[in-house]
């Protein structure tokens, strides 16, 4: 063995050595529980650390080095988990890719990040079919079964890629603490997706400081019910992984059968977008479940309003906290625990995790002291390496030493971030900035309003119009004249709407983000 492998298998930081040492410590403990077409598949550490030795193995009888990249196209699943750390395992990177996205912001992606290999769902083969004569990288296929759909000879099924694997650890890898584990692609809103660097030291950092800031502790359980592509639930599902819990895996989220899953697992963290909450306290089997093992019920994405917060507080009687972050600083990079301060109402991001320093900055790189609004920066190891290919927006980003988040905010008496509103999503209206995400919380507090998004729209007069898409409740009458005299009765004058629009649905990202671009555009929606 050389003296460069000899160290960095003696202090390297890598991803895949967490499930070594959880096979190691906790062998038969339950690490995954993959619910999928109504059957379970339970995976102990060591069946789950095996496999992934097994993926990362056969990957490179493949012909598949370190640092090149592997697709991910696919739903929740324990194959999912397996290909995502044995990538990681056998220093390849991983390249999770949104299958909301469009055939063409798909094989953009792959191209763009050169990928080598694919693993996709059965579901969506027919999806790859079309585009793949795009793909001249892809020489490796590999395809998880999701149902009884046939595939092609093209495709290696899964456990056909694991079984051509050996089931010891990978051996002369070296990986260092900066190497990139995976590059995840923004929503591309304004223009192309764009590749964001994230290194095993990041995520490793992640794991362990967000087990701290969730209250995990051995043993404990979570749900995987938001997408494993994106890199929140992949914070709350290796965070859960490290302290040697399970998690319930879910590919669609159905408030009944959540719940059913939830009391049946015992689970003890519970992480969502407000609306799913929102769903679970509303439904008539609320309760009807025994939640006696739940600790802590984490959202993110979105702002949660007071009755929902205060109801599922009652309800579930575990703390409530609001995780949030961005692709380009894995999550989370604040935590509020919105159950020790009922107080304070608004969208507060609360302090910063533990691994990370966050300020307010003006345009002239000041920053700023309590109430003094401006633009939310970041500091910690949890920061990207950088954008992929775009030397130029990295070096934006990093302007005056500190990474830009792109959001507004301030800090209040008590040291509480408060976001304000996205720097693009701010509305300027008669001289006024109006902040979206005040209107919108303001418009939540009615119990008729099932989702809400507001956006400047151009106008000759005011400049940029408030206006309000809304989704009603359904059958509960609720018309454009009962929004406009809610948000009168809790807003100043210039924050009213100046138009709303009732809608049956908002365009929204696969983690349930509204995509207020397609709002302002004009685009139809139903």
């Amino acid at each position: 063995m050389s003296l460069a492998l000899e160290k960095n298998l003696i202090q390297r930081v890598a991803l895949g050595d967490i499930f070594r040492r959880r096979a190691a410590n906790t062998p038969g403990q339950t690490a995954l529980k993959d619910y999928k077409g109504g059957t379970v598949k339970v995976l102990t550490f060591f069946e789950l650390n095996r496999a992934i030795n097994q993926f990362a193995s056969s990957a490179g009888r493949r012909g598949l080095g370190k640092g090149d990249r592997v697709a991910l196209l696919g739903l929740n699943s324990a194959e999912y988990v397996i290909a995502l750390y044995g990538c990681a395992k056998a220093g390849l990177t991983a390249v999770p890719v949104n299958p909301g996205i469009a055939p063409e912001d798909i094989v953009y992606v792959l191209n763009h990040c050169e990928a080598s290999a694919l693993v996709t769902d059965s579901l969506l083969v027919p999806l790859v079919d079309k585009v793949k004569s795009g793909l001249p990288n892809i020489t490796t296929m590999v395809c998880i079964p999701t149902g009884d759909e046939a595939v092609s000879p093209d495709y290696t099924l899964f456990d056909d890629f694991l079984a051509a694997g050996e089931e010891g650890e990978p051996k002369d890898v070296i990986i260092e603490d900066r190497d990139i584990f995976e590059i995840l692609y923004t929503s591309g809103t304004t223009g192309k997706p764009k590749g964001v660097l994230i290194t095993h030291l990041g995520v490793y950092i992640s794991a362990l400081s967000t087990a701290i800031e969730f209250g995990l502790r051995p043993g404990f359980s979570s749900t995987m019910m938001l997408p494993i592509f994106h890199c929140a639930q992949q914070a709350v599902t290796l965070s859960t992984l490290n302290v040697g819990g399970a998690v319930s895996v879910i590919r669609q989220f159905e408030p009944g059968l959540v719940m059913d899953i939830m009391e049946k697992d015992g689970l003890n963290l519970t992480f969502g977008l407000p609306i799913m909450y929102r769903a679970m306290v509303n439904h008539p089997a609320i309760h009807d479940h025994n939640w006696e093992n739940l600790k802590a019920c984490i959202f993110a994405m979105a702002p949660m309003d007071q009755n929902t917060l205060e109801t599922g507080i009652d309800i579930f009687k575990a703390e409530f906290m609001l995780g949030t972050g961005q692709t380009e600083c894995f999550p989370p990079t604040n935590m509020f625990h919105a159950s020790a301060y009922p107080e304070k109402q608004g969208n507060y991001w609360g302090k910063s995790n533990l691994a990370l320093d966050t300020a307010v900055m003006d345009h002239r790189g000041n920053l700023l002291g309590p109430g003094e609004i401006g633009e939310i920066v970041w500091r910690g190891p949890v920061v990207m390496e950088g954008y992929y290919k775009d030397e130029e927006a990295t070096a934006e980003s990093r302007e005056f030493g500190w990474h830009h988040s792109g959001d507004l905010g301030c800090f209040d008496d008590d040291g509480q971030l408060l976001f304000v509103d996205r720097k693009k999503d701010m509305i300027k209206t008669g001289g006024e900035n109006v902040a979206s995400i005040k209107v919108e919380r303001a418009i939540l507090e009615d119990s008729r309003v099932d989702q809400a998004a507001v956006v400047g729209l151009p106008d000759d007069r005011w400049t940029e119009a408030v206006t309000a898409f809304v989704v009603p409740v359904k059958d509960s009458g609720l018309t454009e004249g009962d929004v406009i005299e809610r948000c009168r009765a809790a807003l100043g004058k210039f924050e009213v709407p100046k138009q709303v629009i009732l809608t049956d649905s908002l365009p929204l990202t696969s983690t349930g983000k509204v995509r207020k671009n397609i709002l302002r555009s004009g685009s139809k929606i139903t």
